[in-house]
């Protein structure tokens, strides 16, 4: 019966469902990679009952783990209440109005009015759009450029596309919005130049992540946010930090900006502020812009979504916040991301085609390389054949090979000490595999 149901789901799978960044031509020819029916903790179990550790927390986002019957519990009460009211034109719900005070009372400075949406790409769309809003306001419509970072990605919605740095997500389109540019990673004197070069009068915004996640889970040096902040000061340019993948925890602090000591001007969130449970995410904005905007507002602030306040969605937020404050899943980030580091390093010293590791946090990544002295790669990834045996063996992860050849870790903060050794087991299996059968062969 299981067989005949897995067949049947994956031809209506072929035929009907356009799936997210995916490979077409792999889902026409293969189906589905799994189709999975159960989620419980560190763990998901597919429609043939093979359970698989979701080393990726899904999309960077399961936070809390999977299976939360206290989320079904919470989400049931306030589907029967009060499922949604529009949040437009001044109407409001009791949901909203706490968790935008729960962010404010845990985002950094003062960091205290906050903008709901539904995820992350929404998010960055609107505090690209409330930078620019905000120029408007303040008598200097020049300001509309934004700069953002090489190997970042901050979404899919049109400005968050052209926000993003990896310039495949770009390339999907031929119609690029205007105003978007790109400065080196880790090159803050190239964020000068840029800056000079287009003009500071007409930059509105820079926007970065705290820790790049898709773009490779890359960790800046520790004074770089320190002098963006300066330089942005210094110009008069507002500063985006996107904390859609890095908040609630998964760098071992609240929020990932903490680990530099700077607060921006606008943070977006998304992903752990519910842990996936339902769609949210949101844009927390400064005090000083939050003023600004009720000062020379004169009219409506013609921007919002439809589930933007979502009292089913903020409920579930508020109590996913309420778990991970309660069980100590910032601090268990910290420590459970030193010992991946750990194991990481062990891995490291065993195979000397792995290049550089890093983690922060429940965020981490193992470089492949050809000569680990010249960071030559091989002529073909090893990563993407790397993910799909460890996929075979129990565990899910994600390949980055964007001018690299990277795997990527987001597990649930909620990761044991037992169930990390479980990972590096599978790891180290895999990684003599690969060493067997690819690397000595060339």
């Amino acid at each position: 019966m299981t067989i005949q149901l897995k067949e049947e789901l994956k031809t209506l799978d072929q035929k009907h469902f356009l799936h997210p960044t995916t490979s077409i031509e792999q889902q026409q020819t293969q189906g589905p990679a799994a189709i999975f029916t159960d989620g419980n903790g560190i763990y998901l179990k597919d429609i043939e009952g093979k359970i698989y550790i979701d080393g990726m927390s899904s999309l960077w986002n399961v936070n809390i783990g999977h299976g939360r019957k206290e989320i079904a519990e919470v989400a049931k009460e306030q589907i029967s209440t009060l499922a949604f009211s529009s949040c437009f034109a001044s109407f409001s719900n009791e949901p909203a109005i706490r968790l935008a005070t729960k962010i404010a009372s845990l985002t950094p400075g003062d960091l205290n009015t906050v903008f709901f949406t539904s995820g992350g790409s929404e998010s960055n769309d609107t505090a690209i759009k409330l930078a620019r809003h905000y120029w408007l306001l303040k008598g200097q419509p020049e300001r509309q450029k934004i700069i953002s970072r090489t190997h970042s990605y901050h979404g899919v919605a049109m400005g968050a596309t052209n926000a993003t740095g990896l310039q495949a997500f770009r390339d999907f389109t031929n119609s690029h919005a205007p105003d978007f540019h790109y400065v080196y990673s880790e090159s803050v004197r190239n964020l000068r130049e840029t800056i000079e070069a287009l003009g500071p009068e007409t930059v509105a915004a820079f926007i970065s992540e705290p820790v790049q996640g898709a773009g490779g889970v890359n960790i800046p040096q520790k004074d770089y946010f320190k002098e963006v902040r300066e330089i942005c000061d210094e110009y008069g340019i507002l500063f985006i930090a996107d904390e859609v993948i890095t908040g609630f925890g998964r760098t071992g602090k609240f929020f990932g900006m903490e680990h530099y000591g700077v607060v921006p001007d606008m943070m977006s969130f998304a992903k752990g502020v519910s842990s996936g449970y339902v769609q949210l995410g949101g844009v927390a904005i400064s005090e000083t812009i939050h003023q600004d905007l009720c000062e020379f507002s004169k009219g409506t602030l013609m921007h919002g979504y439809t589930y933007s306040g979502h009292a089913l969605a903020c409920q579930v937020g508020l109590k996913n916040i309420e778990i991970i404050e309660r069980e100590n899943l910032v601090e268990n980030a910290a420590k459970m991301g030193d010992a991946m580091l750990e194991g990481f390093r062990a891995l490291q010293e065993k195979y000397s085609f792995i290049g550089r590791v890093r983690t922060l946090g429940l965020l981490g990544a193992i470089e492949l390389v050809k000569s680990r002295e010249t960071g030559e790669l091989f002529e073909s990834p090893l990563s993407p054949i790397f993910v799909q045996e460890t996929m075979k063996r129990g565990l899910i992860l994600r390949t980055v090979t964007y001018d690299q050849d990277t795997v990527v870790f987001s597990p649930p903060l909620i990761l044991s000490k037992v169930e990390l050794d479980e990972m590096l087991r599978i790891l180290d299996e895999t990684f003599e595999h690969i060493r067997k059968t690819i690397v000595e062969k060339n």
